[in-house]
């Protein structure tokens, strides 16, 4: 077997987490839950996030002139959007999100690599074989059941990358020290307006641009036309609406349970002292490995629950016939 892949592919998910832990800002407080969960949010990646403030700064101040590892400037017409004294509303800051994103992409790189060989000529690892098989469930049970073989064809490269790609990132936020891109509603958000896109775009492309809106629309009587044009209409964006809140919703409420019963340790031991901090520590540790195991299966499943619902809707659009 080859091994430079599945050490490439290693080093692609414990490279970010090394970076991350040495570029972020660690909380402090002294609400446990607060803390734990803050690990929940975004973090800018900083230069150097153990820089103190000079005398007479306060923590705002000293963070309005620290260094950014990557920023963008953006026009001051964007200033409105600062809601966090972290960064100025008109900059692109890169976070810890951003970091994991590029991991999962690089992961699709690496362990793709030798997939289409193996499926042109069946030679290959077992790295190739397995994700070989993976690629082969999608498009068999998947997409062609719902779209066809000719149409599916066509678009099965951007399911495969939509699935993986989520599955990647589900999958890195259960590693310690990493961040769960996909429990960020801006990410979901991201992959949600992917898969609008490709309803609109793809709709236009196979039906005609006039064609499409005017088949939104079943064969009703004329009067009720127009009401069931608005309602079809709202339709096509509650649908990549509801993508990005079920992603959203799932792997961030599964996060939540799991830090809230570690917090359970620090808060008995605040209010009771450490000694019932300790005891409670095998039940609280006990649940939260057990909500643990279940994320596992959560990520998977919420990565081909948004493949399916995206082959769904962009069929639709498609062929508005079926």
């Amino acid at each position: 077997m080859n091994f430079l892949r599945p050490i490439l592919a290693v080093v692609a998910i414990a490279l970010p987490v090394w970076f991350a832990s040495g570029h972020i800002m660690h909380h402090e407080g002294d609400n446990p839950f607060l803390l734990l969960h803050a690990h929940l949010n975004p973090e800018p990646l900083w230069v150097d996030p153990h820089e103190e403030p000079h005398e007479g700064e306060t923590m705002e101040e000293h963070m309005a002139h620290m260094a950014y590892v990557a920023v963008i400037q953006l026009p001051e017409s964007f200033s409105f959007f600062d809601m966090d004294p972290r960064w100025a509303g008109n900059q692109l800051v890169m976070t810890n999100l951003q970091l994991f994103q590029i991991a999962a992409a690089a992961l699709l790189l690496i362990l793709f690599s030798g997939v289409a060989k193996y499926i042109r000529t069946g030679q290959g690892d077992s790295l190739s074989r397995v994700f070989a098989g993976f690629a082969a469930w999608l498009r068999d049970d998947v997409v062609y059941p719902v779209m066809g073989r000719e149409t599916g064809r066509r678009f099965l490269p951007l399911f495969l990358t939509i699935f993986f790609f989520i599955l990647f990132m589900n999958l890195l936020g259960l590693v310690p020290g990493s961040a769960t891109a996909t429990a960020n509603i801006f990410v979901t958000g991201g992959l949600a307006v992917v898969t609008f896109a490709a309803m609109i775009g793809c709709g236009m492309a196979a039906q005609g641009p006039l064609a499409f809106w005017k088949n939104l629309v079943p064969h009703v009587p004329g009067a009720l036309w127009p009401l069931m044009f608005v309602v079809e209409v709202v339709g096509l964006f509650i649908k990549p609406f509801a993508l990005m809140i079920r992603l959203f919703a799932n792997m961030s409420g599964g996060h939540l349970v799991v830090l809230s019963f570690m917090g359970l340790i620090f808060f008995f031991a605040q209010q009771f002292g450490p000694g019932v901090g300790w005891a409670s520590s095998p039940v609280a540790l006990g649940f939260a490995v057990f909500i643990m195991i279940i994320e596992f299966f959560v990520a998977m499943l919420q990565a081909f629950i948004f493949t399916q619902l995206s082959v769904l809707f962009v069929h639709s659009s498609v062929h508005p016939e079926h």
